[in-house]
């Protein structure tokens, strides 16, 4: 897998959600954010989630969807139990995934980081194809950007984040990475 000059994912099916804007000049995208996503919440599967970040998620399909379908919010990449790749913003972008956030000291995390959600729940295992997806996409991130970390939502936003969870394996993506934590 390799990313364009704008950051567009080669094979990635790209949705452009306009919850984006420019990122601050001078910088540079340093950290990536892992995050899960389910709508409603435990729930896989369905067009939910791509509604959400293209501002035209119905309050009355379902009861959560209520509370969150005035939220504008996107993230760079989706990708799905069965290993599907989206792209809903170029990462030459900013997204607005991380929220209120801080990562060593520097605040406004969208500003220099790619979100990537992955379809599931803090209380789930993520599939073998999404881990396989996201060894793809991480490479291809880490060799196009000076990527210094790779973090949860949890770590950017302690107390009111909890994704990916502990269900996610961090060695298991490091590891898809090329990338030994021993």
């Amino acid at each position: 897998m390799r990313l364009d000059a704008a950051g567009l994912a080669g094979g990635a099916r790209y949705i452009p959600s306009p919850n984006c804007d420019d990122r601050p000049d001078g910088a540079a995208i340093e950290l990536l954010v892992i995050h899960n996503i389910s709508l409603p919440p435990g729930v896989f599967g369905g067009d939910a989630v791509i509604d959400l970040f293209m501002n035209r998620l119905d309050p009355r399909a379902h009861p959560y969807f209520a509370d969150i379908a005035g939220l504008r919010v996107s993230a760079h990449f989706l990708i799905r139990r069965d290993g599907e790749l989206l792209q809903f913003v170029p990462c030459s972008r900013r997204a607005w995934h991380a929220g209120q956030s801080s990562w060593n000291g520097r605040q406004r995390c969208n500003d220099f980081s790619v979100g990537i959600e992955l379809e599931g729940a803090d209380d789930c295992a993520f599939s073998d194809r999404q881990y396989e997806c996201l060894g793809r996409l991480g490479r291809a991130i880490y060799r196009r950007y000076p990527i210094a970390a790779s973090v949860g939502h949890s770590d950017i936003a302690p107390g009111r984040k909890t994704d990916p969870g502990p269900c996610f394996d961090w060695d298991r993506y490091f590891r898809g990475l090329g990338i030994n934590t021993v």
